[in-house]
């Protein structure tokens, strides 16, 4: 730094202001992560919905007001290539071995990138590497020994994690933790195989639940433990123990809802999920526990990375072609890509601004675990040789303004990007019979699912769902996304002498909420045995008066209750908030 030919001091300036905007923001986002103890203890499940907004809204605002202040700090000084490596130098040496330093690396990152309208990586400003990892121990636990008495343990458990509300029944709660870990353990010997309990200290809120995250150390294995709390009219109670990958790995799936939680480091507690759950993808966990640009930065890095080591060409995802996004994916690399079309042909009446705005009412939504978390990404590039030239022939027709060559890479203004799933038009030609009937009513839970939690898919097309590798489906197609209280719902009306609408070439204006119900049975286009399999038990859905209710309970305030887990019932439990 002796031989700057910059002042040190604006080089500091610049550096402090970008260290204080991310501390200001990670303050505002612990501020709102604290509320959901009092949230959950008040049952104030519309202030946490609000809550999810705001948060995912925190990131965008306090980068904005950070370079807005560089601006006036700096001035013209701000701009110069050479002056921002010193400035990234200035900061990594000072956030070096700080306790999730790789956030505020992230930050750091995000701010250059406003200053200079980065494509692409500039890895002359910014921070590529990830950082070190900081190891387990910097996030704190809360540890309990069990002293062959699983029953005593639980108990002391419970006890610690209370909250000003009391429990209905802790003895009796305890006693059935300890009676399905014993279930799950092989009976007898349980209460002699665990060692003890080590639970992250936090509660972890979402939706309607608070969950306590875990793991056993028994003698010859450690295994995961998760604990469901629930409050209701009487008060607290455990709701459900989880003790498997399978059931833990849903309960931080990429379509759940983000997590309120404040562990001593969340970076600490990624890698302390993915410890039990290996096979979750790192970004997934850092997305699930609300640090959405961290995950994006983890997805994007792990796409660089399998990139280097693969050589298969980016192709047209699985499924029809859509009329406003065109989709494809690596063979090899679990992801979507969508790149919105310059133009959307008919029938297709939305705007490139309507689409952006429907995928953002879905990011600040409760995604019930029926929809897809998708990341959005500016000045996205990909190595032009890893496309087949089909894809390139039509990015370049159908999404000129969007998608630019320079030199050996494509550029996209603008992407989204998402997990990947079987479309479940495809997936039911390819299953046994038994199967294809199971996904196809769940297909119709999902929509009740959705509109439970106010949201109305608007194109219930088969090819728009699709299904995880759990056999869960879910929803991806977010383009005519809109609430359910936004929309109103009519029986089509009958043909008359005075007005025959049914006629040919007769017309009734319709605006672009009124939704007629009895019209979706066009979009069952699937075999006869699975469309009577759906109507055996979805066909209220074709009914205004289903929808209608739907809407009245929306609008009164009820929320649904939507668990991750096998307790929940078939249809959502309503609760007023």
């Amino acid at each position: 730094m002796t031989d700057s030919p910059f002042h040190y001091q604006q080089v500091a300036t610049a550096a402090r202001c970008i260290h204080d905007g991310f501390l200001d923001y990670n303050r505002a986002f612990r501020e709102i992560t604290a509320r959901a103890g009092r949230r959950f203890e008040e049952r104030d499940w519309k202030g946490q919905m609000a809550d999810i907004a705001a948060r995912v809204e925190l990131y965008e605002l306090w980068a904005r007001r950070t370079v807005e202040t560089l601006r006036t700090e700096l001035g013209e000084d701000l701009a110069g290539h050479a002056f921002w490596a010193e400035v990234r130098e200035c900061f990594g040496l000072r956030v070096e071995a700080v306790p999730d330093a790789g956030f505020m690396k992230t930050f750091f990152n995000s701010i250059t990138r406003r200053v200079f309208g980065t494509r692409g990586v500039d890895a002359a400003v910014e921070f590529v590497q990830p950082p070190p990892e900081e190891g387990i121990e910097s996030l704190t636990m809360r540890r309990y020994p069990c002293w062959n008495d699983l029953d005593q343990a639980c108990q002391r458990v419970l006890q610690d994690f209370a909250f000003e509300r009391p429990y209905v029944n802790r003895d009796a709660d305890a006693r059935d933790m300890a009676a399905t870990i014993r279930e799950q353990l092989g009976g007898g010997e349980a209460d002699a195989d665990c060692l003890r309990f080590e639970f992250i200290d936090s509660h972890f809120f979402q939706g309607t639940r608070a969950y306590l995250v875990g793991r056993m150390r028994l003698t010859d294995q450690v295994r995961p433990i998760v604990v469901a709390l629930r409050n209701d009219d009487e008060g607290i109670a455990v709701d459900a123990v989880l003790l498997t990958a399978e059931q833990v790995g849903v309960v931080f799936s990429y379509t759940r809802s983000y997590y309120f939680a404040d562990p001593t480091s969340v970076v600490a507690a990624v890698q302390f999920l993915h410890g039990l759950l290996p096979d979750k993808p790192i970004d997934e966990l850092y997305t699930v526990l609300g640090r959405l640009r961290q995950g994006k930065t983890e997805r994007y890095r792990q796409l660089m990375h399998h990139l280097d080591r693969t050589d298969d060409a980016f192709v047209h995802a699985a499924g029809d072609a859509g009329l406003v996004m065109i989709v494809f994916t690596l063979p090899s690399f679990n992801l979507v890509f969508k790149i919105m079309r310059d133009v959307f042909r008919p029938p297709k009446t939305t705007t490139q601004e309507d689409v952006h705005q429907s995928y953002r009412l879905v990011s600040r939504h409760d995604h019930a675990g029926r929809l897809i978390d998708t990341q959005f990404f500016r000045n996205l590039e990909l190595p032009r040789a890893r496309f087949s030239e089909a894809l390139i022939d039509e990015l370049m027709q159908e999404a000129p303004r969007t998608v630019t060559a320079h030199g050996d890479r494509l550029v996209f203004g603008h992407a989204y990007v998402e997990r990947r799933v079987r479309p479940l038009n495809l997936y039911i030609r390819e299953v046994e019979e038994a199967e294809a009937k199971r996904v196809i009513l769940d297909y119709g839970r999902c929509i009740k699912d959705l509109a439970a939690t106010n949201i109305f898919a608007g194109d219930l097309l088969l090819k728009n769902f699709g299904v995880t590798s759990s056999g869960r489906v879910v929803f991806y197609d977010y383009d005519e996304v809109m609430l359910v209280s936004d929309c109103r719902f009519y029986e089509l009306p009958e043909p008359d002498e005075d007005f025959p609408l049914m006629e040919h070439a007769t017309t009734r204006f319709v605006g672009a909420h009124d939704i007629f119900p009895e019209e979706f049975i066009r979009f069952l286009a699937m075999p006869a045995f699975l469309r009577q399999t759906f109507l055996s038990e979805h066909s209220d859905l074709l009914t205004a008066e289903y929808w209608r209710d739907v809407k009245r309970r929306r609008v009164a305030g009820e929320v649904a209750e939507i668990v991750p887990y096998a307790r929940q019932s078939i249809a959502p439990q309503q609760i007023s908030l």
